[in-house]
């Protein structure tokens, strides 16, 4: 992997918002407006965001968030993990969710989940490869 890839936390939400593209791998159809109207409901929830940067380009990114469930405990969960499609393969993801595992040690977390695409099956092999099981399936209904 070469040198220049630093890892770190953004906190801004000017930040946040100027990784957009990058967000619309995951979320094709949503507009620019409303990520960023959406950031600003998740922020004082506690939403976090860190990223693998080459200078001054993100490459990838996942947004996290850390809670307590009765079923697993203090966990983090990691959200809208995503690696530019010209950067995959190349020890990005790897190097994102290990940063993400530190930081679940960090905070004293007994486990990491996440939701992944059901038809994302690339997602899906690399999650197995990097230690995550299948835990049950994650329902969702729109409302209005």
């Amino acid at each position: 992997m070469a040198t220049s890839f630093q890892i770190r936390e953004i906190t801004e939400l000017s930040e946040m918002v100027a990784q957009f593209p990058l967000i619309q791998y995951l979320n094709p159809h949503m507009e620019p407006a409303r990520y960023e109207a959406l950031l600003r409901q998740m922020l004082p929830l506690h939403y976090r965001m860190v990223c693998v940067f080459d200078h001054t380009t993100c490459l990838g990114l996942s947004g996290f968030w850390i809670g307590t469930k009765l079923y697993s405990g203090p966990y983090l969960e990691v959200d809208n993990f995503v690696i530019g499609e010209q950067h995959r393969s190349k020890g990005i993801g790897k190097l994102l969710l290990d940063w993400l595992t530190q930081e679940a040690t960090r905070q004293h977390c007994e486990t990491m989940m996440l939701d992944a695409y059901v038809v994302n099956n690339a997602a899906h092999k690399f999650y197995l490869r990097e230690g995550f099981v299948i835990k049950g399936f994650h329902f969702l209904k729109k409302l209005g």
